[in-house]
Protein backbone atom coordinates (compact mmCIF):
# COMPACT_ATOMS: atom_id res chain seq x y z
CA UNK A 1 0.00 0.00 0.00
CA UNK A 2 2.99 2.33 -0.32
CA UNK A 3 1.20 4.22 -3.12
CA UNK A 4 -1.22 5.59 -0.47
CA UNK A 5 1.21 8.42 0.25
CA UNK A 6 0.64 9.60 -3.31
CA UNK A 7 -3.19 9.36 -3.21
CA UNK A 8 -3.99 12.61 -1.47
CA UNK A 9 -2.19 15.44 0.14
CA UNK A 10 -3.87 17.09 3.11
CA UNK A 11 -7.00 16.34 5.09
CA UNK A 12 -9.92 14.87 3.17
CA UNK A 13 -13.11 13.01 4.07
CA UNK A 14 -13.13 9.26 3.39
CA UNK A 15 -15.92 6.70 3.71
CA UNK A 16 -15.16 3.60 5.78
CA UNK A 17 -17.33 0.50 5.36
CA UNK A 18 -18.23 -1.32 8.60
CA UNK A 19 -20.32 -4.25 9.70
CA UNK A 20 -23.92 -3.10 10.02
CA UNK A 21 -24.63 -2.00 13.58
CA UNK A 22 -20.94 -1.41 14.37
CA UNK A 23 -20.84 2.23 13.20
CA UNK A 24 -20.70 3.81 16.68
CA UNK A 25 -18.27 1.18 18.02
CA UNK A 26 -15.95 1.81 15.06
CA UNK A 27 -16.18 5.59 15.57
CA UNK A 28 -15.27 5.28 19.27
CA UNK A 29 -12.45 2.82 18.53
CA UNK A 30 -10.93 5.15 15.92
CA UNK A 31 -11.13 8.07 18.35
CA UNK A 32 -9.40 6.01 21.09
CA UNK A 33 -6.58 4.85 18.79
CA UNK A 34 -6.05 8.41 17.52
CA UNK A 35 -5.84 9.65 21.10
CA UNK A 36 -3.53 6.83 22.26
CA UNK A 37 -1.14 7.12 19.30
CA UNK A 38 -1.13 10.92 19.10
CA UNK A 39 -2.56 11.02 15.58
CA UNK A 40 -4.90 13.95 16.22
CA UNK A 41 -3.22 16.00 13.48
CA UNK A 42 -3.67 13.25 10.86
CA UNK A 43 -7.12 11.89 11.75
CA UNK A 44 -9.11 14.93 12.83
CA UNK A 45 -12.79 13.92 12.72
CA UNK A 46 -14.94 10.80 12.73
CA UNK A 47 -18.69 10.99 12.08
CA UNK A 48 -21.64 8.65 11.76
CA UNK A 49 -24.16 10.74 9.81
CA UNK A 50 -27.52 10.62 11.57
CA UNK A 51 -30.85 12.34 11.27
CA UNK A 52 -32.55 13.27 14.53
CA UNK A 53 -36.29 12.77 14.47
CA UNK A 54 -38.82 13.70 17.15
CA UNK A 55 -41.67 11.23 17.39
CA UNK A 56 -44.75 12.17 19.36
CA UNK A 57 -46.19 9.13 21.13
CA UNK A 58 -48.98 9.54 23.61
CA UNK A 59 -48.12 12.75 25.42
CA UNK A 60 -44.33 12.47 25.13
CA UNK A 61 -41.89 13.59 22.48
CA UNK A 62 -39.19 10.98 21.95
CA UNK A 63 -36.02 11.90 20.08
CA UNK A 64 -34.71 9.16 17.82
CA UNK A 65 -31.58 8.98 15.70
CA UNK A 66 -31.75 7.32 12.32
CA UNK A 67 -28.46 6.52 10.59
CA UNK A 68 -28.36 8.07 7.13
CA UNK A 69 -25.91 5.45 5.83
CA UNK A 70 -26.05 2.23 7.87
CA UNK A 71 -22.75 0.40 7.63
CA UNK A 72 -20.63 3.49 6.91
CA UNK A 73 -18.50 5.90 8.94
CA UNK A 74 -17.01 9.17 7.63
CA UNK A 75 -13.40 9.95 8.59
CA UNK A 76 -11.54 13.21 7.91
CA UNK A 77 -7.91 12.25 7.66
CA UNK A 78 -4.63 12.59 5.86
CA UNK A 79 -4.33 9.39 3.88
CA UNK A 80 -0.96 7.67 4.25
CA UNK A 81 0.30 4.19 5.12
CA UNK A 82 0.11 4.77 8.88
CA UNK A 83 -3.41 6.22 8.97
CA UNK A 84 -4.69 3.65 6.46
CA UNK A 85 -3.44 0.79 8.65
CA UNK A 86 -4.82 2.38 11.83
CA UNK A 87 -8.35 2.71 10.43
CA UNK A 88 -8.32 -0.49 8.39
CA UNK A 89 -7.33 -2.62 11.40
CA UNK A 90 -10.13 -1.42 13.69
CA UNK A 91 -12.48 -4.26 14.66
CA UNK A 92 -15.66 -3.97 12.60
CA UNK A 93 -14.06 -2.16 9.63
CA UNK A 94 -14.24 -4.03 6.33
CA UNK A 95 -12.42 -1.43 4.24
CA UNK A 96 -12.46 1.98 2.59
CA UNK A 97 -14.88 2.90 -0.16
CA UNK A 98 -13.13 3.29 -3.50
CA UNK A 99 -12.25 1.36 -6.63
CA UNK A 100 -10.21 -1.72 -5.89
CA UNK A 101 -8.06 -1.16 -2.83
CA UNK A 102 -7.62 2.59 -3.41
CA UNK A 103 -9.50 4.75 -0.87
CA UNK A 104 -11.21 7.64 -2.64
CA UNK A 105 -12.01 10.91 -0.82
CA UNK A 106 -15.53 12.27 -1.18
CA UNK A 107 -15.97 15.53 -3.07
CA UNK A 108 -16.39 18.94 -1.45
CA UNK A 109 -19.98 19.01 -2.72
CA UNK A 110 -20.75 15.69 -0.99
CA UNK A 111 -19.18 17.01 2.23
CA UNK A 112 -21.46 20.05 2.02
CA UNK A 113 -24.54 17.92 1.20
CA UNK A 114 -23.85 15.65 4.19
CA UNK A 115 -23.13 18.68 6.41
CA UNK A 116 -20.07 16.92 7.84
CA UNK A 117 -18.36 20.23 8.60
CA UNK A 118 -21.43 21.78 10.25
CA UNK A 119 -23.35 21.24 13.43
CA UNK A 120 -26.19 18.75 13.26
CA UNK A 121 -29.50 20.14 11.95
CA UNK A 122 -32.46 20.66 14.26
CA UNK A 123 -34.53 17.54 14.90
CA UNK A 124 -37.41 16.80 12.56
CA UNK A 125 -40.79 16.40 14.24
CA UNK A 126 -42.83 13.31 13.33
CA UNK A 127 -46.41 13.29 14.56
CA UNK A 128 -48.31 10.12 15.33
CA UNK A 129 -51.53 11.63 13.93
CA UNK A 130 -52.63 13.53 10.82
CA UNK A 131 -55.44 15.81 9.66
CA UNK A 132 -58.77 14.02 9.96
CA UNK A 133 -57.66 11.65 12.75
CA UNK A 134 -59.64 11.28 15.96
CA UNK A 135 -57.41 12.24 18.88
CA UNK A 136 -57.48 12.54 22.64
CA UNK A 137 -56.18 15.63 24.43
CA UNK A 138 -53.66 14.49 27.08
CA UNK A 139 -52.84 17.85 28.60
CA UNK A 140 -53.91 21.48 28.63
CA UNK A 141 -57.37 22.77 29.59
CA UNK A 142 -59.15 20.14 27.48
CA UNK A 143 -57.38 17.12 29.00
CA UNK A 144 -59.36 13.90 28.48
CA UNK A 145 -61.50 15.32 25.66
CA UNK A 146 -61.85 13.68 22.24
CA UNK A 147 -61.68 15.63 18.97
CA UNK A 148 -60.83 15.58 15.28
CA UNK A 149 -57.70 17.22 13.89
CA UNK A 150 -58.77 19.89 11.41
CA UNK A 151 -55.34 21.34 10.61
CA UNK A 152 -51.71 21.30 11.77
CA UNK A 153 -49.40 24.33 11.88
CA UNK A 154 -46.46 24.50 9.45
CA UNK A 155 -43.93 24.07 12.27
CA UNK A 156 -45.94 21.08 13.63
CA UNK A 157 -46.17 22.67 17.09
CA UNK A 158 -49.96 23.26 17.18
CA UNK A 159 -53.01 21.46 15.87
CA UNK A 160 -56.46 22.95 15.31
CA UNK A 161 -58.82 20.40 16.86
CA UNK A 162 -62.62 20.28 16.86
CA UNK A 163 -63.46 18.99 20.33
CA UNK A 164 -66.74 17.07 20.72
CA UNK A 165 -69.02 18.94 23.16
CA UNK A 166 -72.55 17.55 23.02
CA UNK A 167 -74.15 18.52 19.70
CA UNK A 168 -71.52 21.17 18.98
CA UNK A 169 -67.85 21.03 18.15
CA UNK A 170 -65.58 23.43 20.00
CA UNK A 171 -62.56 24.60 17.97
CA UNK A 172 -59.25 24.81 19.89
CA UNK A 173 -55.56 25.18 19.07
CA UNK A 174 -53.71 22.52 21.07
CA UNK A 175 -49.96 21.94 21.46
CA UNK A 176 -49.13 18.75 19.50
CA UNK A 177 -47.26 17.33 22.50
CA UNK A 178 -50.65 17.18 24.30
CA UNK A 179 -52.37 15.11 21.60
CA UNK A 180 -52.39 11.36 21.10
CA UNK A 181 -54.28 9.33 18.49
CA UNK A 182 -57.31 7.31 19.54
CA UNK A 183 -56.87 3.70 18.55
Amino acid sequence: MSDLNEISKGLRWYVVHTYSGYENKVMISIQKVVSNRGLGDKIVAVRVPVEKVLEVKRDKEVEKENKLFPGYVMVKMEMNDETWHVVRNITGVTGFVGPGSRPTPISDQEVADLMLEEEAPAPTVVLSFKVGDTVQITGDVFEGQIGIVESISDDLSKAHVLIKRGRRDLPADIDTSHISPVK
